[in-house]
């Protein structure tokens, strides 16, 4: 697919689509090189598993602004796993997400643009063909991106909220059909991979494959360490390897859907609140009680969870599996929380390139 990094704003379309303790930090992201304040603007849209998120932002020196920004969760990959490909109706909800994401880019102006398709697209047997779809009926090309290349973008859209300390970190991203793990040095400032991991496990997937939510929580408990144990065994070597370090203080920081809303959980909030969740550190402890509550309850008892809710419900216990999991294996303190990552390394990626021009 083409690279959007390199192009200009998609056309326009061309048709309707129609309570332990806890830390917060407040780092600023990585410095984007802006002479002179820029009135270009950016966009990052990532259509994962489960959710299609748009971020559109103007450089603001070493940080930027955004002027827009959209989310909503489509299950693109429902059904994916026992049928092999995305179904009519994923289909017709990610179009409907991305029509509006669409019309944004073209309200917007956007001078420099890029879209990246993971999961549900790489694995989907109608996934280039969806992918073409969408460029007819919407003007986006979404570009499939490989899981190293995924693992990246976040890390380079998060990495500013690693807490300081010698040794090597761990960045995690759990998303809806895979989870990605990469290890990092933070030596000089800027996260070098040491080593990486892409497993086939997201909330979406670990549901669809290993059935949870019986009224019987004897075997709901079975089904959660079920979970636990598949995690486990498709982490592999790399699991062995972390496992097998012995880092004086060893840093963690996690991106995306679950940690947040667990940190939601965590806080007690209401409704959802980025400027309380992105950049806090809680206890591990502490999130591991809230895991073993939510894999305790049944779906209608986690649906009650305000920062849940019905869409979420049946989903967040999978991705409690995968995050103690990973507890297991990297026995840190505390857990950073980072409500940033793909979109953001896109646009820092982007914006160096277009303030250079």
């Amino acid at each position: 697919m083409v690279d959007h990094a390199t192009q200009k704003s998609p056309p326009r379309r061309r048709s309707a689509a129609t309570k332990g303790r806890a830390t917060k930090t407040s780092a600023a992201p990585p410095p984007v090189r802006d002479r002179v304040p820029s009135r270009r603007t950016y966009a990052a849209l990532d259509l994962g598993t489960n959710n299609c998120r748009l971020l559109i932002a103007k450089p603001d020196g070493a940080r930027f602004i955004v002027v827009d920004a959209f989310s909503r969760i489509v299950r693109l990959g429902e059904g994916l796993a026992a049928n092999g490909a995305i179904s009519p109706a994923a289909v017709d909800r990610a179009l409907s997400a991305l029509s509006v994401c669409a019309d944004k880019l073209v309200k917007r102006n956007v001078f420099m643009a890029r879209s990246v398709a993971t999961e549900a697209c790489r694995r989907a047997a109608n996934g280039v063909e969806f992918v073409e779809r969408v460029y007819r009926e919407t003007g986006i090309k979404l570009d499939i991106i490989a899981p190293q290349e995924e693992a990246r973008l976040a890390v380079l859209g998060c990495h500013a909220l690693l807490e300081e300390g010698d040794g090597p970190a761990l960045i995690f991203d759990i998303g809806g059909g895979s989870t990605e793990l990469v290890l990092v040095d933070t030596t000089d400032g800027h996260p070098r991979t040491l080593d990486w991991r892409s497993i086939p496990w997201g909330v979406v997937s670990l549901s669809e494959s290993v059935p949870h939510d019986s009224a019987d929580p004897m075997k709901r408990a079975a089904a959660y360490a079920a979970m636990r144990a598949r995690v486990r065994d498709s982490l592999g070597e790399f699991g062995v390897r972390l496992g097998a370090m012995s880092p004086q203080n060893p840093r963690l920081l996690g991106t995306s859907g679950t940690v947040t809303t667990l940190a939601s959980v965590y806080l007690g909030l209401h409704h959802y609140e980025r400027r309380l969740v992105d950049g806090l550190r809680v206890e591990v402890p502490a999130m591991r009680s809230i895991c073993a509550q939510l894999a305790d309850q049944s779906v209608a008892e986690r649906a009650q969870q305000a920062c849940i809710g019905p869409e979420r419900a049946d989903l967040v216990v999978a991705g409690c599996a995968i995050l103690e999991t990973i507890f297991d294996i990297w026995p840190a303190e505390r857990v950073g929380v980072a409500d940033r990552g793909i979109r953001e390394g896109i646009l820092r990626q982007l914006m160096t390139a277009g303030e250079r021009r």
